[in-house]
């Protein structure tokens, strides 16, 4: 019975599922964020693990459940241990577990990591198409890691006329490092370090800032041009004040005002949330425009949905089905209870 077997997919299945999938990867989200704003779904509020001796590590579990063409329900449990970098390893860990929303049982446990980072570049990448009004010819980043790496990669799936990056990160060997990991995307792609965030700021409309600061170092985006867009995935890294001096766009704003991001700090500091003019997947749907100003800095915060984790999971699971890929365990529950024979314990002794 298909209820009675789960499927295991391992981290490398799961790239090879997603490989050169960027645009509809970028369709999922989008879809995912018009079911999620018009109800059709679940999404509580994630929970958080913290570690008392290193505010740096945490763990975090994020359930959901989607309906309409999706029908799955699901939790994301990812790790962020920045102190991996040294030992060699990535930052985060995760795995996805997927359940049938009919009858609850487990479906899938599939390696998560790589969908958490596909999914968020996804929707930077779905964000920055739909709130930048022009061309898009370099594209600033801050924190050169795996996060932004993937970001790169879908920028360039959606905006084929970007020609040149310009890097800063806090450490200059690993904005290097990116630079020629970048070249693996795009081999003429022009590369230019920068050794202060303000000139990533004024070189690039677009800008993409995902670090592992856990409070704000950026307070003055002044040196922005007009009509800049900001992904600011990291979502700590700018000073409410800077949150403030901008046109602010969300992807769930409960979500995003709490875990001390710098927009729940701008809340904390005025009292209240109008600052925030919009979620994305109102300007998706049209109801609103993509800039209140097209003159305006427009950020973009992503507290990272848990739903998004479940529609690319859910693209993942049916592309492996399809291709027969990752391993099958048949009759991974037990049987139903009164279905079971006990044993007669009076016989026993």
């Amino acid at each position: 019975m298909l209820e009675d077997n789960l499927l295991i997919l391992k981290g490398h299945e799961v790239l090879s599922l997603l490989t050169g999938r960027e645009r509809q990867i970028v369709d999922t989200v989008g879809a995912v964020y018009v079911d999620h704003h018009e109800g059709a779904g679940s999404l509580p509020q994630s929970t958080f693990l913290r570690f008392p001796d290193d505010k740096k590590k945490r763990m975090i579990a994020l359930p959901a459940y989607l309906g309409q063409d999706f029908q799955f329900a699901g939790i994301k449990w990812i790790a962020s241990f920045p102190g991996n970098k040294a030992l060699g390893l990535d930052r985060a860990s995760a795995v996805i577990i997927l359940n049938s929303a009919r009858t609850g049982r487990p479906r899938a446990i599939i390696e998560g990591s790589v969908i958490s980072a596909k999914r968020t570049a996804a929707s930077a990448a779905l964000a920055a198409q739909r709130l930048h009004l022009g061309n898009v010819s370099s594209v600033g980043i801050i924190g050169c890691g795996l996060i932004n790496f993937e970001t790169v990669r879908f920028l360039l799936a959606l905006f084929p006329g970007i020609k040149s990056l310009a890097l800063f990160d806090k450490h200059e060997a690993q904005a290097l490092q990116f630079g020629d990991k970048c070249r693996e995307l795009l081999r003429e792609i022009k590369i230019e370090v920068a050794t202060e965030i303000n000139a990533v700021l004024a070189t690039s409309s677009l800008i993409s800032i995902a670090t592992t600061a856990i409070t704000p170092h950026i307070s003055d985006l002044s040196s922005c041009a007009e009509g800049t867009v900001i992904l600011h995935i990291s979502l700590r890294d700018l000073s409410a004040e800077a949150i403030l001096s901008a046109d602010n766009v969300v992807d769930d704003v409960d979500h995003v005002c709490r875990a001390q991001t710098s927009v729940h700090l701008a809340e904390q500091l005025i009292g209240h949330r109008t600052f925030i003019r919009c979620c994305l997947a109102d300007v998706l749907t049209g109801r609103a425009a993509a800039k209140s100003d097209q003159n305006d800095v427009t950020v973009f915060s992503p507290f990272g949905l848990g739903v998004l984790d479940l529609g690319v999971s859910k693209l993942v699971y049916d592309l492996a089905i399809r291709e027969r890929k990752g391993l099958m365990i048949g009759s991974f529950l037990p049987e139903p209870w009164l279905s079971r024979r006990e044993v007669d314990l009076s016989l026993a002794s």
